[in-house]
């Protein structure tokens, strides 16, 4: 998919999503950042995990796709492999809307965090940077000391720009 979607896109998606999708799911990625802390941000795709695991969910999901006539890359759900790594995810879920069938999640800050590390790309960093800005002004906490474990305990690497990444969330996180 190469167009990007924007916050009012975004919203359309979700209600969408939270009246024809049966249970309950959790938004990440961009798309998060973007309806949650940064209404500028774009996205090329909607990560939307089933909370629980469901291979009827994921057809659920590419069925809307196709119903909004989107790509079935633009509304996924392989983001659960890296949600369900992350011991206690399922602690860390705020509700941002309900539809007539459906409930959609966003991750706490600690969970949005923990995702974001591992690549932690130049994009992924943008969103910690704008996460923690946004925190700065709102009564929602962050537990630091979880997501700075999660970040001490990721394999070494070799890409030089990738450790000034890490060390410079590790500084803006201390």
């Amino acid at each position: 998919m190469n167009a990007s979607l924007d916050h009012a896109q975004l919203l359309r998606i979700l209600t969408e999503a939270a009246d024809r999708l049966e249970g309950d799911w959790l938004l990440v990625g961009g798309a998060a950042a973007a309806i949650w802390f940064d209404p500028g941000r774009t996205t090329e795709d909607i990560d939307l995990v089933p909370l629980l695991d469901s291979m009827t969910a994921r057809h659920h999901l590419l069925e809307l796709a196709e119903h909004l006539a989107l790509p079935v890359e633009a509304l996924n759900s392989a983001a659960d492999f890296f949600v369900r790594r992350i011991p206690g995810w399922e602690r860390d879920l705020v509700q941002f809307a309900e539809g007539q069938r459906g409930r959609l999640f966003r991750p706490g800050p600690g969970l949005f965090l923990q995702l974001k590390l591992r690549r932690l790309t130049e994009v992924d960093f943008g969103d910690c940077e704008a996460l923690l800005r946004y925190l700065q002004t709102r009564s929602e906490t962050l537990a630091t000391e979880p997501v700075l474990a999660a970040l001490a305990a990721l394999p070494a690497t070799d890409d030089p720009a990738l450790q000034d990444r890490r060390a410079r969330l590790a500084l803006l996180l201390a």
